[in-house]
Parts: C-alpha cells; sequence; structure tokens
C-alpha cells in the first residue's frame, strides 16, 4: 500500500508540474502578435500527417532517418506500455493487461523489439556526437548546454531502455521459477538473451525487477518535466507546428499591412485604413513584434542542423546560421516571459532580439533563398524572422549596407535595381 501512495504521489505531482511548465510555455507563445492559420483544415491535416507523423522530410538524408524513425515509432509505441504500468502502480497488480492473452504476448514482444532499435539508435546517434564528431552537430552555438541537452537525452533513453529490458528478463526468471504474484504471460525476444547473466536467488531477482520498474516510470516522469527546458520539446510541438505551416510558396514574403494601407490610400482617396490604438512598427526588433508562429517555430527547434548546414551563406564562411537564429529567438522568449512573470508586465530590460541576441552581420548574411526552410523537418521558417528584423532595421532605423541602399536609391530613381534609366534599358539591343 505505501508502494500504490508513493506512486500516485510520484504520478499526480509529474502531470501537475508538465501542465504548470506547458502552461507557461503556451504564454510565452501568446507574446508573439496576432496570426490566423486557421485556413484550409484538410490541406493542415494532411500536412501534419505526412511531415510530423510520418517523417516525410526526414528522408533526405536516409541514414539518421532510419535512426531517428526507430527511436520515434519506439517512443509512440513503447508509451502504450505506460497505461500498464500506471495500472499497477495505482493498484498494485502485475501485468495487469495479460488477460488479452495472444494479443499481450505479441505487443510485448513489439514492445521489445522497438525498445532494442530505440538502444541502437541512440548508442549511433551519442558516437556521431561524440565520437564520430560529425560538422553539424558540433557547431558554435551548440557549445556548453545545447551539447549537454542533447548528451543527456541519448544517455536517459540509453538507459531507460536498458531498464526496460532487465525489468522483463528478471520478470521472466522470477516466472519460470513460479514465484507468486509474476504470472505467466508476455513473450520476451531479446530480453531472454539478459537471464544468463542474471543472478539465481528469487529475492535478488525481485529486487532487480523492482529497481527497474521503478527506475522506468520515474524516469518517464522526469523525463516529461524536461521537455519544456530541452530542445525536445519538438516531440509535442512538431504536430501543432506543422499543422500551422505557411501554407503558400516559399518566395512569397509577407505584406506588411500597414504599408498596404498606406498604398491603398493613395491609390483609392476614398479608402480610409483601419484605425488601431497599438503603436505601429514596421517589422521586428524583439521578439513582441514577431508572430505567435514565429515564437512556436523557435520552441519547435530540434537544433538538428540540417537549415544550417544547407544555407549557402554558412557554407561560404559567413556568420549565419539558421539554427541560431531560432535558438536565439528561444533564449529571448524565455528572457521576455520570465520578465513578465516577475513585474506583472514587460519593463525594459534594455535588451532585444536585435543587436543583444542577432547581430546585423548575420541578418545581411542571408540570401533569401529558402534552403533552410526547405529543409527543416517540421516546417519552421527562420526566414521569417530574418526579414522582420531586416525590415526594421530599414523602415524604422534607416539603417542597411551601403550595397543594400545603393538598389534602394536605383529603385527609387530608375524603378529598377541598376543604376540605368529607364529610357536606357533597351541600349544594349543596338550593340553589335
Amino acid at each position: 500500500m505505501i508502494s500504490q501512495l508513493i506512486f500516485i504521489l510520484c504520478f499526480v505531482s509529474a502531470i501537475i508540474l508538465f501542465a504548470r511548465n506547458a502552461r507557461q510555455i503556451y504564454k510565452n507563445i501568446k507574446i508573439g502578435r496576432a496570426l490566423n492559420r486557421n485556413d484550409k483544415p484538410a490541406e493542415r491535416l494532411k500536412t501534419m500527417l505526412l511531415v510530423a507523423f510520418g517523417q516525410k522530410k526526414m528522408f533526405k538524408r536516409i541514414v539518421p532517418a532510419v535512426l531517428h524513425l526507430f527511436v520515434y515509432i519506439g517512443f509512440c509505441i513503447i508509451n502504450i506500455e505506460m497505461i500498464e504500468i500506471v495500472i499497477d502502480g495505482m493498484f498494485g497488480t502485475h501485468r495487469f493487461l495479460s488477460f488479452l492473452g495472444g494479443s499481450y504476448n505479441f505487443l510485448i514482444a513489439s514492445f521489445e523489439w522497438l525498445a532494442f532499435g530505440v538502444l541502437v539508435s541512440c548508442i549511433i546517434f551519442f558516437m556521431r556526437r561524440n565520437v564520430v564528431h560529425l560538422k553539424r552537430l558540433n557547431s558554435p552555438e551548440l557549445k556548453n548546454w545545447p551539447k549537454t541537452d542533447a548528451n543527456l537525452i541519448l544517455i536517459a533513453e540509453i538507459l531507460l531502455m536498458t531498464a526496460f529490458l532487465l525489468m522483463n528478463a528478471a520478470d521472466q526468471k522470477l516466472q519460470l521459477y513460479g514465484e507468486s504474484h509474476y504470472i505467466t504471460a508476455g513473450s520476451f525476444p531479446i530480453s531472454q538473451y539478459i537471464i544468463s547473466f542474471l543472478p539465481s536467488d528469487p529475492s535478488s531477482l525481485i529486487l532487480i525487477e523492482r529497481i527497474c520498474w521503478w527506475f522506468h516510470i520515474l524516469g518517464v516522469f522526469a523525463f516529461l518535466n524536461y521537455l519544456p527546458y530541452s530542445k525536445h520539446l519538438h516531440i509535442l510541438l512538431a504536430f501543432p507546428n506543422t499543422y500551422f505551416s505557411n501554407l503558400k510558396p516559399k518566395g512569397e514574403l509577407t505584406n506588411m499591412e500597414n504599408v498596404t494601407n498606406e498604398v491603398k490610400a493613395m491609390l483609392d482617396p476614398s479608402f480610409t485604413p483601419p484605425t488601431t490604438d497599438e503603436p505601429v512598427r514596421f517589422g521586428a526588433k524583439d521578439v513582441q513584434d514577431l508572430t505567435w508562429k514565429n515564437l512556436l517555430d523557435a520552441y519547435t527547434c530540434t537544433e538538428c542542423g540540417r537549415c544550417t548546414a544547407s544555407c549557402p551563406a554558412n557554407i561560404t564562411g559567413k556568420l549565419l546560421s539558421p539554427r541560431k537564429i531560432m535558438m536565439d529567438t528561444r533564449d529571448r522568449v524565455d528572457e521576455v516571459g520570465k520578465n513578465i512573470r516577475a513585474n506583472g508586465t514587460f519593463v525594459d530590460d534594455g535588451k532585444s532580439l536585435l543587436d543583444t541576441y542577432i547581430t546585423r552581420e548575420e541578418l545581411w548574411a542571408c540570401t533569401s533563398c529558402n534552403a533552410c526552410v526547405e529543409q527543416c523537418p517540421v516546417n519552421i521558417n527562420p526566414l521569417e524572422i530574418i526579414v522582420e528584423l531586416r525590415r526594421y532595421a530599414v523602415m524604422e532605423e534607416s539603417q542597411a549596407p551601403a550595397s543594400i541602399n545603393a538598389m534602394f536609391g536605383n529603385v527609387e530613381n530608375n524603378g529598377a535595381p541598376w543604376k540605368y534609366s529607364q529610357m536606357d534599358r533597351a541600349n544594349w539591343t543596338s550593340q553589335q
């Protein structure tokens, strides 16, 4: 009875703590400006099923895609086992779902194969990061905490899967000994090979089985509440993020409503722009000026580095890293969220996303090619953030590189980016 009470206390505490952390992340995302992404629900659902559930974009890199698929399917299906563990923990039963008979044996066997797949995949992922030192997984922005975060999760997954297989091996041996409470149930295609390494003493086996059981369930509770502080939050946010993807062509940039209204008023004197009490800002200086979808993108970022690895600016040695843009945005949102919680409303802290976190050099290195958007496995769009920060620099501060200013001048004077007047554009046709 004491173990049941301890389990219930841990279970309820884990759920309450996770709900509180999830609520705070939701509040942080809502710091962003409003944006309507509720159109075309059928197309959005299809995008989510293909990209998030189907892992469609992962398979542009076949090796990590296959490994990730094992981890993904294993994570989803093995957690079905959590239903039984929760029931057993609350009511003191053991293998409660064993009444399913042959179906139960099939489930346990499937769980074991998937656990083995997750274990092998995580070991390979760990070696890719720390032994092979794959370039995109060892970039400057991944030093310190991001690298530690990734390794902690991989080690945790390895330990959890090992505990799961050890638990089943000890359970199976206790079943063979006919120990009370350990009913004959389940099929163990992987853990059966571990049995010979376990002690023969029933009391020692029970101790191993119970330690592994508690380690597994408490590890899952800890993992659940670690997610809000980790890049692995994409496990949950990938689905809404892909659902609310931008369905427009990648090369189509958004128009600023304020500018559009001004143009309409110039073309049609009878047009009356809608009034608003909110201060007008062109582009974005801080995270409050971005949309909630931009902030959701930041929290969904897996830090896989596919965007940076495909970025032509980064490849040629420039400072820009689309992955760093998303990581910086997430860090700034967290900082602003803490500021609001501490003061009731945002109090100017002398910082901003532009300059404090993201430099001008990074912004203007971007070629707007959309390679990062195309490569992201969960449809994150770093370019939208870059463009909004650029708009602020140009339209609010009148700060842009000399080459950009020259182009602006040519457009204003000649109606084109080039320095030639409109009357001279066709002169090349008369040249031999």
